[in-house]
């Protein structure tokens, strides 16, 4: 029976999706009654969870739990050693550490069990940590995750370190009811969780008021809404899965059952190296982001549609799991998919659904459910099914067969717009609109093509990019804020974002806020800034939900920068740098800010250790050039300009500031033979053109001036100054 007695009404109760949800207090522990609870009214259920991926994604670690030997292997990879071992009972790693010396490290908890079981364990700063060196259930072996990668012990990626930290990277989907508790100050944590696994409660939310009710209820109970995931349509049950089955961003400082998926993240929108250019999946994107873009998800059908959603096992094994909705009679035949019947090429997930692996062992299926598409796969590389199975054929053999087999494929896919858009082919930016704009495709598509337009700034129309902020889509309305914040606001566009502040969904109302945060708080209309001070609590949070990731801390020290506090984003990047020391990307935004400040030596100090982490970068050499010129310091400036044209030879702007260099340094041949390599290159570069005529002009060689002065006003004929110059060497 029930111990717990009744208490007030359930304040956890769904709300509709379209209702502003404020409210960021989390739910207390003694809120969630656990598995055992529930099995005693629902035993089928809890049977199915019983043993499933989500009851055995946690454990704490004993001889029953832990799969592998620990029986004194030894494992070997990228120059570490790693030993298993017991002891008293316990188990042991000896391993690299953060210091890049060998320690024993107790297990303290096993995460998942098949096709691979992790170990994790605990630091003195309550960080836990995933092993890298994982053991292979099936093949029962132990086995690198990252085997071909070689990562330093300093780095973000070591097992000892961010990349694999349990708390921030994978409490939040592993365990029920997780509260991070992350502090700054120290780089410290004190998580707690309500539920080692993803328990029953993980998914349908705190059961005590609702057992409570249950008990006063007795055989008179009827459901009063106070579980998650009752009465759900097919759109709304696949946002309750989207939390721990997406790759996203974090809002909020823990996930609560009220409010939607956007209430709490923002799924990562397609977009290279995460997905492929046509929207497959290529890193690990966890199926919420593939499968948002299918046809399957638009027309009703949901996780459950294919999967038990209690034991997450699929419902057939066979084409039954597809004939449940297509018709067999048209598709599960020879003469649709051209394979003999009842072998593994006639499964339609082969074709409609392939995959990859991930951490080592771990096939994952793309849940975008669509065509093979190998005329795709010829002009941008993209994989297809086809040359998946026949790994000894083309993908020219399987575009020559597909058109046998079935003719031309269709081009009315969203990807045949947003590839070449992602790919930045001519006419690239005009097929991104015409995609943004056309509501008959996925809106995962349509925002991915918006984000994406951050790629032709320079052909960016702001008055046609605004329009997408009354979209019907909140994902629309969120990549277009994105994209406006890195754009220039002017004063006269800031208050078309206004209203989103007002937005039903949170992750707009944060994204807004951002792209508002270099605005006077004194523009802000009167009857905006009750709501704006109330959305600026939220994006405080979402500072705080992400401020152990340097992308965290970077988006912060953007906003202080927004807000004019160039030395608060200083220390902002400089904790960064803590958290992650090889991160050049905050490493050359620092370097940038302190030569801001003119701290030259600090300035220098960065670039340096960037071309020393990563030599071969031209960007890096480039600006570091720059600084030395400005310096006084020419001629090693010059020095560090010709390494970077070597490493960015298509680099316009470098070739045109080393010309300069040379030309001041009065090594003008040079200065002209560099000119006229990138010319070759960039036939119509004006500023190239322009300089060209400058040098010439100013070594009396007026008639080659003219000429390249003349080829200017061709290229730009309403050119004031370009008419101006022509004049002047003409008289």
């Amino acid at each position: 029976m029930v111990s717990c007695k009744p208490k007030e009404e359930s304040t956890y109760k769904k709300i509709d999706s379209n209702a502003i949800f404020t409210n960021t207090d989390s739910i207390p522990n003694n809120h969630y009654v656990g598995s055992q609870k529930c099995k005693e009214c629902h035993p089928n259920q809890f049977k199915d969870w019983e043993g499933s991926h989500h009851n055995k994604s946690m454990q704490k670690a004993d001889r029953q739990t832990i799969i592998a030997p620990f029986d004194g292997e030894v494992f070997k990879n990228q120059g570490v050693t790693s030993t298993f071992f017991q002891n008293k009972g316990k188990f042991y790693v000896n391993t690299e550490g953060r210091d890049g010396k060998n320690h024993d490290y107790e297990i303290i908890y096993t995460f998942g069990f098949t096709p691979l079981q992790q170990y994790i364990v605990l630091f003195p700063d309550g960080q836990y940590q995933c092993l890298r060196t994982a053991f292979d259930t099936q093949k029962n072996k132990w086995f690198d995750l990252y085997p071909d990668f070689k990562v330093v012990h300093k780095e973000w990626l070591h097992w000892s370190r961010g990349g694999l930290n349990w708390n921030t990277m994978c409490a939040d989907c592993h365990s029920t009811n997780v509260k991070k508790n992350y502090n700054e100050k120290d780089h410290s944590y004190n998580t707690n969780y309500a539920i080692i696994n993803v328990s029953c409660e993980a998914c349908h939310g705190p059961g005590k008021d609702h057992v409570n009710h249950a008990l006063k209820s007795g055989n008179d109970y009827k459901s009063d809404g106070t579980m998650q995931m009752v009465g759900l349509n097919s759109k709304e049950l696949v946002d309750t899965c989207a939390r721990c089955h997406a790759r996203r961003e974090n809002i909020t400082l823990f996930h609560t059952p009220q409010g939607t998926f956007l209430d709490h993240y923002f799924p990562q929108l397609i977009s290279e190296p995460i997905y492929h250019a046509d929207g497959q999946i290529l890193d690990e994107d966890y199926v919420y982001g593939s499968f948002i873009q299918s046809k399957m998800y638009h027309n009703g059908v949901s996780c459950k549609d294919c999967h038990n959603p209690h034991s997450t096992k699929r419902k057939f094994d066979d084409n039954r799991l597809c004939m449940q909705c297509h018709d067999g009679a048209t598709f599960n035949v020879e003469s649709h998919h051209k394979h003999k019947m009842g072998t593994e090429e006639a499964m339609c997930i082969n074709c409609h659904m392939p995959g990859k692996y991930y951490m080592g062992n771990d096939f994952r299926r793309d849940h975008s459910f669509r065509i093979p598409r190998p005329d795709l796969s010829l002009k941008y590389g993209t994989p297809n099914a086809c040359v998946g199975c026949h790994k000894d054929k083309n993908d020219q053999w399987a575009y020559e067969n597909f058109v046998k087999l079935y003719g031309e494929p269709k081009k009315n896919h969203f990807s045949d717009k947003l590839a070449p858009g992602i790919k930045g082919e001519v006419g690239g930016r005009d097929s991104l609109m015409l995609l943004a704009h056309d509501t008959i495709y996925p809106n995962m598509a349509r925002a991915s093509a918006v984000s994406t337009l951050r790629n032709y700034t320079g052909q960016i129309n702001v008055s046609e990019v605004l329009k997408f902020l009354k979209d019907t889509s909140p994902l629309v309305k969120g990549a277009t804020v994105d994209l406006i914040s890195d754009l220039n606001l002017r004063t006269e566009h800031y208050k078309s974002v206004l209203p989103l502040l007002k937005d039903a969904k949170r992750a707009v109302r944060v994204k807004a806020f951002f792209a508002l945060s270099s605005v006077d708080y004194a523009k802000i209309p009167e009857d905006y800034k009750d709501i704006y001070n109330k959305v600026k609590i939220e994006f405080a949070n979402q500072l705080k939900a992400t401020a152990e990731f340097s992308g965290g801390r970077m988006k912060r020290a953007q906003y202080y920068l927004n807000n004019g506090k160039t030395q608060s984003a200083i220390k902002t990047l400089e904790e960064a740098l803590v958290l992650d020391p090889i991160n050049n990307i905050v490493r050359t935004t620092l370097a940038n800010l302190y030569y801001q400040v003119k701290d030259y030596q600090k300035s220098e100090k960065a670039y340096k250790t960037i071309i020393e982490q990563e030599p071969g970068y031209g960007l890096t050499n480039y600006n570091y050039g720059l600084l030395l010129n400005e310096l006084g310091r020419s001629k090693e400036a010059i020095v560090q300009l010709q390494k970077a044209i070597k490493y960015m030879p298509e680099n316009d702007r470098i070739a045109y500031n080393l010309a300069l260099l040379y030309f001041k340094d009065t090594q003008t041949q040079k200065a002209i033979t560099v000119i006229g390599i990138q010319l070759k290159r960039s036939t119509n570069n004006t500023d190239l053109i322009y300089l060209m005529a400058y040098i010439y002009n100013e070594t009396n060689q007026k008639e080659m001036a003219k000429k390249y002065a003349k080829q200017l006003l061709e290229l730009a004929p309403n050119n004031q100054q370009y008419q101006n110059f022509y004049q002047i060497l003409n008289q």
